[in-house]
């Protein structure tokens, strides 16, 4: 390995980056997908393949950390409130698939005549679902912020932190299939190590993060700042791992602390480039790894092996997600992303080599059968999508005339171009005012050029696309989108990145009102509010009201409403309840028993012309 290391030079970083951008291009162009092409171009140029590169693994352990960025930019969205809120999703789903997905892939290899141990760590090395793959195929298919996505990161979670359990009991199996002096560290110490490393991190993240870094903005330049990024990510993650726990975990923590850091914006933009080069070269070392003499030797026990497993898994995690009400769709999405082996396995087979409990042609066949699994997601992910529904979508790179936004010079920017937008834009065009737009459905883009709109392909809620949409020098920006994740997002970026730019946001109801007020907008309306009002004036003039009395009535609205929204904003939604009109009369309190004569007024309150001439 060393002389491996030793060796690896240009010649075989360039050829590294060729296959990858051949292999992924091709593989995007027919619809298969980023992860494919780069296991595909990994074995071309793995030791079983052309051999460029004939040590795979000297490529792996720094390619994972491709893997770290992923998941550290995945916590920067995870606020601790949200992730809390998953609590219920991180235990209670991922634990009832990675139980029953084990017990029933340990029954089926046992019954293939393998010995229970190995028919355990062979079944639960598949359990451990591919966190590179599943992340990365929901982030190009714009599914991570998605309820469905997210529930897919929880059931992950759970299984990263399912390793230290597992590693624990792969090594009590070996100590009793082949005993030795016990040299290794106690469980009980491990799992306290593991508990303090987090909290740990915890009080690191609460009291010491943002002062170091408002420290470093003052003093250090941009490149300062992208360091101490990585810093975090890299002494995170190697802290949790030299524990026992994944270093995904550990980098996905530090994302959550830093989530709510006014500096979290900036450090996803810095660590971005890192991940996507690294996390491309992960994938290309993964297809390097894949032993093709196993495959061609053993052919019939890895596809066997390989049907059994996948149909098993994908079968036991569509029935979970039915039985925990989940859709149809979602469930059979769930199952097809997650019916794969992932990258823990690897750890997991190797351990059990270590410990005794397989031997190394046990390992290599279940590794083969992995890697394998992990390529042929993307393709049964593609399958089931079409024949669950037919694709009519089209991506910035297949369409015509759709151009990305890119140093973009309009004085207003509109964010989103659906039916809202389209009438928002009309009286700032009207006064001759320069506007720039960006949406990122390819379809509306293409609809909006036959009507003589130039709209930008860009995703509104990330940082780079709004620099590259000038809202930097914009003195106004528009939120139109119709999701209000989406939009809160956008809000949160620009309030944060461009303080000196004026917001003015579309809300979709009195929550989202509340919320983008407390965020900080300049302006908002509820997207139905004003044309509601227009419909109920126009009721009462047919009613036969003069034009004063329905002005007076719809202003008497506007400023109840806005009353109503300054008592929600201090107590919450039920806070303005009474000044809303209802029809249902109310009842007036009458007494228990009727009095037999007419009250009568005792004492008057003198005049005030009274009180003044005393």
């Amino acid at each position: 390995m060393a002389s491996e290391a030793a060796t690896l030079g240009l010649g075989h970083v360039t050829a590294l980056l060729a296959a990858g951008v051949v292999a992924v291009s091709v593989a995007r162009k027919i619809g298969l997908g980023s992860v494919l092409g780069y296991l595909l171009a990994g074995v071309a140029l793995g030791p079983f393949g052309l051999a460029v590169v004939k040590e795979p693994q000297v490529i792996l352990h720094v390619a994972e950390f491709g893997v770290v960025i992923f998941l550290f930019i995945i916590g920067l969205e995870m606020r601790p409130s949200r992730l809390w809120a998953m609590k219920g999703e991180i235990f209670g789903l991922g634990t009832a698939q990675v139980l029953l997905s084990g017990l029933v892939l340990t029954l089926i290899a046992y019954a293939s005549g393998v010995s229970l141990a190995v028919a355990f760590v062979g079944a639960m090395g598949f359990v451990m679902s591919s966190t590179a793959v599943i992340m990365q195929m929901l982030e190009e298919r714009g599914q991570l912020a998605t309820p469905g996505g997210r529930r897919a990161v929880s059931i992950l979670l759970f299984e990263d932190l399912a390793i230290v359990p597992l590693l624990a009991i792969v090594a009590l199996i070996g100590a009793r299939m082949v005993p030795v002096e016990d040299s290794g560290t106690p469980f009980w110490m491990t799992a306290g190590l593991a508990v303090a490393a987090v909290v740990g991190v915890l009080v690191a993240g609460r009291y010491l993060v943002n002062p170091v870094f408002g420290f470093m903005a003052r003093n250090g330049g941009r490149e300062v700042m992208t360091a101490a990024a990585l810093l975090v990510v890299a002494g995170t993650a190697w802290l949790l791992d030299s524990v026992g726990l994944s270093m995904a975990m550990g980098a996905f923590l530090a994302g959550v602390l830093l989530s709510d850091s006014t500096f979290r914006h900036q450090l996803e933009a810095d660590v971005e480039p890192f991940r996507a080069i690294l996390l491309g070269l992960f994938f290309l070392s993964v297809g390097m790894a894949l032993d093709l003499s196993v495959v061609v030797n053993q052919w019939q026990m890895v596809l066997a092996g390989l049907a059994a497993f996948m149909i098993a898994k994908a079968t036991v995690i569509y029935a979970v997600g039915r039985l925990l009400k989940a859709s149809h769709s979602e469930a059979m999405e769930r199952a097809t992303l997650f019916a794969q082996g992932g990258e823990f396995a690897f750890v997991l087979y190797s351990a059990a080599v270590t410990a005794g409990v397989i031997d190394g042609q046990a390992s290599a066949t279940l590794t083969a059968i992995v890697i394998l699994s992990m390529a042929l997601t993307p393709l049964t992910t593609l399958l089931i999508s079409r024949l669950s529904k037919p694709d009519s979508g089209l991506t910035p790179e297949d369409a015509t005339d759709v151009d990305a936004a890119k140093d973009l010079v309009g004085r207003v920017l509109v964010i989103g171009f659906g039916r809202f937008a389209q009438v928002a834009s009309q009286p700032l065009l009207a006064q001759g005012v320069e506007v720039s737009i960006i949406e990122k459905d390819i379809e509306m883009i293409q609809a909006a050029a036959n009507f003589g709109f130039k709209v930008y392909y860009g995703d509104g809620t990330r940082l780079d696309t709004l620099r590259a949409s000038g809202l930097e020098k914009a003195e106004a920006v528009l939120v139109c989108v119709d999701n209000q994740e989406a939009t809160d997002r956008i809000v949160e970026l620009v309030v944060h990145e461009f303080p000196g730019t004026k917001i003015f946001a579309r809300a979709y109801d009195r929550g989202a009102t509340l919320r983008l007020l407390k965020a900080g907008v300049d302006y908002q309306i509820r997207e139905t509010f004003e044309s509601a009002l227009v419909f109920g004036g126009e009721v009462l003039r047919n009613l036969g009201m003069a034009d004063v009395e329905v002005e007076e009535a719809l202003e008497d609205v506007r400023a109840r409403d806005a009353q109503r929204v300054d008592l929600e904003m201090a107590g919450g939604l039920e806070a303005g309840r009474s000044l809303i009109r209802g029809n249902m009369k109310t009842p007036q309190p009458s007494p228990y028993i009727k009095p037999q004569k007419e009250g009568q007024v005792i004492a008057v309150d003198p005049a005030p012309s009274d009180v003044s001439e005393k």
